[in-house]
C-alpha cells in the first residue's frame, strides 16, 4: 500500500515478470537481441538512481522480485505475465516455475498467468489444457509478433487463435493481456498492430482484452477501438515511465485515454524488471497536467486510485479493504459513457 497527504492507495501491478536473459539460456543472436532492447528500454527511461547494471538484469531472481515488489515498492498485489519466446531462449524467457513457486506461498500478493502460441494448433492446445489444470490462472499473455518457425506473427482472429480464446472461456479464463506496443527488436512492428483487438473483442464480450503498452505508438488507433469495445482496457506498461524522460508525451497519452475510454479501463503495470515500481508509483501519485495543457481536466486522486490498483482488482476478483474501495466498471462489458467523460457529448 502506497499512503501520501492522507491519501492510501491501493497498488495492484498488472504486469510483472521473472525472466532469464543469461547468455546461457540464449538459443541464438535474437534472444541477446532481445534482452539488450529491454535493457536500453531501462537505461533510457529509469532515473539514474534506479537503473540496474547489466548482469542482474538479465536474472535477478525471486528473492529481489519479492523485496522490489512488495518490501519497497508498495505493491499489494501483482499478475505475472508470462512470455516465452523459444525462439530465441532454450529455456523460454519466462522463469515459470520459480514464479508459480512464489505464487504458491504468497497467493495473497502474486497472481500467475500462463501464455500459449495457437500456431501450435491442437498440440499445444491439450498442452494448455492440461497446464491450465496445474496452475490454475485467471489470464493469459500473448505476443502476436513471438516468431514461430518460419512465422513471424499472427492474428487474434486467425482460426486457430479462436478456438484458444474459446477454450479459455470454457476454463474460466477471462482476462487476455495482449502485447501491442512497441517493438521489440528482432520482432516485427506490424505483427503488433491493434486492428484484431477490435474483431477479437466484439465477438468475446465475456473476455477482457487488456491492450499492454496501450498500443503505443498506435495510441489513437487503440482509443477509437476500445472507446467503441466495453471489454476492452488499457495497460500502462511501458507508457509510464515516460513521466521521467517525458512528462508532456505522458501527459498526452494519459490524457487521451481518460478522455477516450476513461478511468475505469486503464491499468497500472510497472512492466517489472523493465522499471521497478516504487518510483513509478510516487511520481504517478504526485502527476498532474502541466498548466498549459488545458485541454485535460486535472486528474484528480479518486482516478489515479482506480488507475494503481482498483481496476485490476476489479478484474482479478480481488479482495480490496473495505476503507480502499470505489465504485468501478472495470470487469462489466457494456455500453460505455460518451467520450470525453461528458454526457451527451458522444459519437453519432
Amino acid at each position: 500500500m502506497y499512503e501520501k497527504a492522507g491519501e492510501k492507495y491501493f497498488i495492484v501491478d498488472g504486469h510483472v515478470h521473472i525472466w532469464d536473459g543469461r547468455e546461457s539460456n540464449l538459443k541464438n543472436i535474437h534472444g541477446k537481441q532481445f534482452i539488450d532492447c529491454f535493457y536500453d528500454y531501462h537505461k533510457n527511461l529509469s532515473p539514474e538512481s534506479a537503473v540496474w547494471d547489466y548482469d542482474t538484469y538479465t536474472y535477478y531472481g525471486g528473492e529481489r522480485f519479492m523485496k522490489d515488489l512488495f518490501q519497497d515498492g508498495y505493491v499489494d498485489h501483482a499478475i505475472a505475465q508470462t512470455t516465452v519466446l523459444r525462439d530465441f531462449y532454450n529455456n523460454g524467457f519466462a522463469r515459470v516455475e520459480e514464479t508459480w513457486d512464489l505464487a504458491q506461498k504468497n497467493p495473497d500478493r502474486l497472481t500467475m498467468n500462463l501464455a500459449y502460441d495457437p500456431r501450435d494448433e491442437q498440440a499445444g492446445l491439450d498442452r494448455f489444457k492440461k497446464a491450465a489444470q496445474k496452475y490454475r490462472p485467471k489470464g493469459v499473455k500473448l505476443y502476436t509478433a513471438e516468431w514461430h518457425g518460419d512465422s513471424r506473427g499472427y492474428k487474434l482472429d486467425d482460426k486457430w487463435s479462436r478456438t484458444y480464446l474459446e477454450t479459455c472461456l470454457e476454463l474460466g479464463i477471462k482476462n487476455i493481456h495482449v502485447h501491442k506496443g512497441p517493438t521489440i527488436r528482432p520482432l516485427d512492428r506490424d505483427a503488433f498492430d491493434v486492428a484484431d483487438i477490435d474483431i477479437v473483442a466484439t465477438d468475446y464480450l465475456d473476455l477482457n482484452f487488456i491492450v499492454e503498452h496501450c498500443g503505443l505508438p498506435r495510441l489513437e488507433d487503440f482509443c477509437w477501438i476500445a472507446t467503441q469495445e466495453s471489454n476492452v482496457y488499457g495497460g500502462l506498461a511501458v507508457a509510464i515511465p515516460f513521466m521521467h524522460t517525458r512528462p508532456r508525451y505522458f501527459a498526452q497519452i494519459i490524457g487521451e485515454l481518460l478522455y477516450w475510454i476513461g478511468e475505469d479501463k486503464i491499468l497500472f503495470g510497472s512492466d517489472y524488471a523493465l522499471w521497478t515500481p516504487k518510483w513509478l508509483i510516487e511520481t504517478f501519485v504526485d502527476f498532474q497536467f502541466p498548466e498549459d495543457m488545458s485541454e485535460y481536466a486535472p486528474i484528480t486522486t479518486d482516478q489515479k486510485k482506480k488507475i494503481l490498483g482498483l481496476n485490476a482488482a476489479a478484474l482479478y476478483d480481488l479482495d480490496v479493504p473495505a476503507e480502499l474501495r470505489l465504485p468501478t466498471n472495470a470487469g462489466q462489458a457494456q455500453a460505455q459513457p460518451a467520450v470525453g467523460a461528458k454526457e451527451g457529448a458522444g459519437l453519432s
